[in-house]
C-alpha cells in the first residue's frame, strides 16, 4: 500500500483539533452580520437549524468513516459505494472545495489585517500577503504531518481563547432591547441566511482524508467528528447571542465580533478579537490545506491522476508534488475571488460531496463485502435520507447563473480529467 510511505502521526486529540480548526475559521468572525442583515434575530434559528442539518451529515460521516483506515475520505468512500467515476468526481469537486475555501478564507485575512493595515487588501499588498501566507503553510506541510498537526494544535488553542473569552465576558453586557422577533422572515430568507450560515459549519470532513496518517483512524475519525460537531455548535449560538445583544448595528458591521468586543471590551478588547481572527484564519488554512494536498495523493495511488501526485519526499514522507500543485491553483484562485463569490462556490461544491457520503451509508450497509464499521449511526439510514433532502433543499436556493454556474463548469472538467486519464492509462483505471 502506498499509504506505508506516510507516517501514522495524528492521534485522536490532533484529529478533533484538525476537525475544530477547518470549521473555526473565517465564517463565525464575518457571518453573524451578514445572516443578521437578512433575518434579524431570527439568525439564532438559523444558527441552530444549521447545527442539527450538519449534525445529521456528521453522523453518516461517522459511519463512513468508520469503515475505512486509507486515505482518500470521500473521495475513497465514494469509489467503493458508486465506482471509479463518481469517486473521481467526488475527489476532484472535493479538491476544488479545499481550493476554494482557502481562498475565501485567505480573503477573509485580508479584511481583517485591514483592521491593523487598511491597504492590506489593495495592490501589491494583497499579492504579498497572499503569496506569502501560501507559502509559509506550504513549507510547513512539505515538512511533515507532525509539524503541520503541531502547528494546528497551536492555532486551535489561538483560536479558542478569544472565542472563549468573548462569549463567557459578552453575557454580561447583553441588552435585551437588541432582540426582536416581531417580524417574521419568508421562507426564502430564511433559506438563503441558513445556506449562507452552513459556511461556518462545515470543514470538519478533512478530519477523515488523512486516514493513513492517523492512529487507529476507524475510531479517531468518528471520535473528533462528533466532539468538534459539539463544541463548535455550542459556541457558535452563544457568540451569535451574544453578538445580537451587544452590537446594536450588528448587520452593518464588517468586522462584527471585533465590533461588538469593542462595546464591551474597548478598543483593546477588538484587537484581542482581530488578533484571534488572524489566528483563526491561518490554522483554518493550516488545517484545510493538509486535507486538499492529500486528495491528489489518494487518487494518483488508484492511477486516477498521473502517478507523480502519489510520489513522497524520500525525507519528509509527505506528498511533495501534490502539495506543489495544490498551492498554485490556491494562489491563483485567492487572487481572482472575494470572500463572499468564494465562500458561495465552496459550500455548494461541498454539499455535492456530502450527498455522495450520505448516500454512501445505506449502501454500505446492504453490501456483504464491505468492510466492517467500528461505529454504527442509530438511526443511520434515517439520518442518510434526511440529510439527503436537505442537501437538496438547500441546493434549489442557489443562483445557478452566477456561483452555481462554475461548479457545474468544475464538474464538467472533472468528467473530462477522468475521461482523458483513462483513455490515457487503458481500461485498469478504471
Amino acid at each position: 500500500m502506498a499509504d506505508e510511505r506516510l507516517i501514522r502521526g495524528i492521534g485522536r486529540w490532533d484529529l478533533t483539533a484538525i476537525a475544530v480548526n477547518t470549521v473555526i475559521g473565517t465564517g463565525i468572525f464575518l457571518l453573524p452580520a451578514k445572516v443578521m442583515g437578512l433575518i434579524g434575530s431570527f439568525s439564532l434559528l438559523a444558527f441552530v437549524a444549521c447545527a442539527l442539518i450538519v449534525g445529521l451529515i456528521v453522523v453518516c460521516f461517522a459511519e463512513v468513516s468508520s469503515r475505512f483506515e486509507a486515505t482518500g475520505g470521500m473521495y475513497l468512500y465514494a469509489r467503493e459505494a458508486f465506482g471509479p467515476a463518481v469517486g473521481f468526481e467526488a475527489g476532484w469537486l472535493y479538491w476544488v472545495v479545499r481550493v476554494t475555501t482557502f481562498a475565501t478564507n485567505c480573503n477573509a485575512l485580508l479584511i481583517y489585517l485591514g483592521f491593523f493595515f487598511p491597504n492590506a487588501g489593495e495592490g501589491v499588498w494583497r499579492y504579498l500577503v497572499v503569496g506569502l501566507t501560501v507559502l509559509g503553510i506550504t513549507l510547513v506541510n512539505l515538512l511533515g504531518v507532525r509539524e503541520s498537526t503541531l502547528v494546528t494544535n497551536v492555532f486551535t488553542a489561538g483560536k479558542l481563547v478569544p472565542l472563549f473569552a468573548f462569549a463567557l465576558v459578552g453575557v454580561f453586557f447583553i441588552d435585551p432591547a437588541n432582540f426582536s422577533f416581531a417580524e417574521v422572515p419568508t421562507a426564502g430568507k430564511f433559506s438563503e441566511a441558513v445556506l449562507i450560515l452552513i459556511y461556518a459549519f462545515v470543514g470538519f470532513e478533512a478530519a477523515v482524508i488523512p486516514a493513513g496518517e492517523t492512529k487507529d483512524p476507524q475510531k479517531a475519525v468518528p471520535f473528533a467528528l462528533l466532539a468538534a460537531l459539539a463544541l463548535v455548535a455550542v459556541l457558535f449560538i452563544v457568540i451569535q447571542f451574544v453578538s445580537i445583544g451587544t452590537l446594536p448595528g450588528l448587520a452593518e458591521s464588517k468586522t462584527p465580533l471585533a465590533d461588538a468586543a469593542g462595546n464591551f471590551m474597548g478598543r483593546y478588547g477588538a484587537a484581542f478579537i482581530v488578533v484571534g481572527a488572524l489566528v483563526s484564519v491561518l490554522g483554518n488554512l493550516n488545517g484545510g490545506y493538509l486535507a486538499s494536498s492529500r486528495i491528489p495523493f489518494a487518487m494518483a495511488e488508484q492511477r486516477q491522476l498521473p502517478a507523480l501526485f502519489a510520489k513522497t519526499h524520500p525525507r519528509f514522507r509527505t506528498p511533495v508534488y501534490s502539495i506543489v500543485a495544490t498551492s498554485a491553483a490556491i494562489f491563483v484562485f485567492t487572487i481572482q475571488t472575494s470572500f463572499v463569490s468564494a465562500l458561495t462556490i465552496a459550500t455548494i461544491t461541498r454539499l455535492l460531496v456530502y450527498a455522495a457520503t450520505c448516500a454512501a451509508l445505506p449502501v454500505f450497509r446492504r453490501r456483504t463485502d464491505a468492510p466492517p464499521a467500528r461505529f454504527h449511526a442509530p438511526f443511520g439510514v434515517v439520518a442518510a435520507v434526511l440529510s439527503l433532502v436537505l442537501i437538496v433543499w438547500l441546493l434549489t436556493q442557489v443562483d445557478y447563473r452566477k456561483e452555481g454556474l462554475v461548479m457545474l463548469v468544475m464538474a464538467a472538467v472533472g468528467l473530462i480529467i477522468y475521461g482523458a486519464n483513462r483513455f490515457w492509462t487503458g481500461e485498469k483505471s478504471a
